[in-house]
């Protein structure tokens, strides 16, 4: 098999098969299976090649049967980005338009925490449910945001320790099947995907996000789940918090209506999506319409509200966050050097400034603090003057505190011209 990939020759089913198997069992060695990966890195696979080894990667542990959940079951996933909560918004504005949201999320490594992280700054909330809990809740109100049981796609976990190590990350067929095989193994019956593009995503180059967002929807199809994806900005930091508490707030906020422009931006144009994969809304118009109603009504507030219940937190969250999500010790604000227009935020860097501060992990047993993290006061294209608030930092521990802000200080490019208009929505796949 390392022969024929080496050579450039496809594999079939029963050879990656045997590979993923063997590999997961221990009998296949490390050494074996990198070389097998530097092969594909380098070589290539076909789509098909891509879709058998997204499905052997998938049969390799648990797959959760949602079928006694009522109605299309609509699941999302983001490549991941910085201020990216983009769920705890998303999923209860979908779920109050009826359709259910069976959600599992994953933790962060790196820049800030993952999805469940945040959650998880709510006072009581419990992230971690068990397969009946998880079922038993979207049954009985329509949503339910789980952690992902380590039984689902174990080849993923093991290949992807190995690929971290080796350099075989940035392979279009390897990202699209540790993605897709996590998400076809979940049980949901539609799948959408936010594939980010910019300075502060995985895939940095728009040529580079199609590619990846084609292959995923092709696999997606393939395998008989209706598929999306939705290319998004990420030259800057999505919203304006970078951080697990402060994120929540933000999209609390959004949920109220109260949310900023660009998250609100993205939010209703997946949610757009979601409906219209749902079979609750018949074109893009419509479901933009539709988001508009449920948050604009109060319903995708109340929803959250009973998700929140749901699974142990503070309710008062929805209507108290301020009191409710710990807070930092101190606030210490950034200044912009120079007259000028913001022309870029290197939102890479800020993720990488929250990080120090404490808000994500460098190693995988980090402890997460949630409440540290960063706010921009100014975005892209905004003008400022000398010595104006451009970010604040909420901190907890000082000892990172310089590195954080001269972070903060190089990710912001002032210039005399005002740039041009970014667009937060970048491209669709079907």
């Amino acid at each position: 098999m390392i022969r024929k990939k080496r050579d450039g020759i496809a594999l079939d089913y029963d050879e990656l098969k045997f590979f993923i198997d063997g590999y997961v069992a221990g009998t296949i060695p490390d050494y074996q299976a990198a070389a097998f990966l530097m092969a594909v890195f380098i070589r290539g696979m076909t789509i098909q090649e891509t879709v058998m080894l997204t499905q052997c990667m998938r049969e390799s542990g648990e797959q959760l049967d949602l079928s006694e959940i009522p109605g299309i079951k609509v699941d999302k996933h983001s490549t991941g980005g910085v201020g990216d909560k983009t769920s705890i918004a998303l999923a209860p504005i979908v779920a109050a338009a009826g359709i259910p949201v069976a959600k599992m999320s994953g933790r962060g490594l790196g820049h800030t925490g993952g999805t469940i992280d945040k959650l998880e700054s709510i006072p009581g909330f419990r992230a971690e449910l068990t397969t009946e809990e998880f079922i038993k809740s979207v049954k009985e109100i329509g949503i339910a945001i789980t952690g992902q049981t380590g039984n689902i796609a174990p080849a993923d976990k093991k290949l992807y320790a190995l690929r971290d190590v080796t350099a075989t990350i940035d392979n279009v067929s390897l990202i699209a099947s540790s993605i897709m095989s996590k998400k076809l193994a979940a049980g949901a019956d539609r799948i959408l995907l936010d594939v980010k593009v910019g300075n502060g995503a995985f895939m940095k180059e728009k040529e580079e996000a199609l590619a990846l967002a084609r292959a995923m929807v092709d696999i997606g199809n393939s395998s008989g789940k209706r598929t999306m994806a939705i290319l998004s900005d990420m030259n800057q930091p999505l919203g304006d918090a970078v951080g697990n508490a402060l994120e929540v707030r933000e999209a609390v906020a959004t949920l109220k209506g109260e949310g900023p422009e660009d998250f609100y931006c993205l939010c209703r144009e997946l949610g757009a999506v979601m409906l219209i994969l749902g079979e609750k809304a018949k074109d893009l118009k419509q479901g933009r319409e539709m988001v508009d109603h449920l948050v604009s009504s109060g319903k995708a507030a109340a929803k959250f509200e009973e998700l929140v219940i749901s699974q142990g937190g503070d309710p008062d969250v929805l209507e108290r966050p301020d009191e409710v999500l710990p807070k930092a010790k101190e606030q210490v604000t950034v200044f912009a050097e120079k007259r000028g227009y913001i022309t870029s935020i290197n939102a890479e860097s800020i993720g990488i400034s929250a990080m120090l501060l404490g808000a994500g992990r460098a190693k995988k047993d980090d402890v997460i603090d949630p409440a540290v993290g960063v706010v921009m006061r100014k975005k892209r294209g905004m003008q400022v003057i000398k010595g104006e608030p451009v970010a604040t930092l909420h901190v907890n521990n000082r000892d990172n505190l310089e590195k954080a802000e001269q972070l903060i200080r190089n990710a912001i490019l002032i210039t005399e011209q005002p740039p041009q208009k970014n667009e937060m929505i970048l491209g669709v796949v079907e």
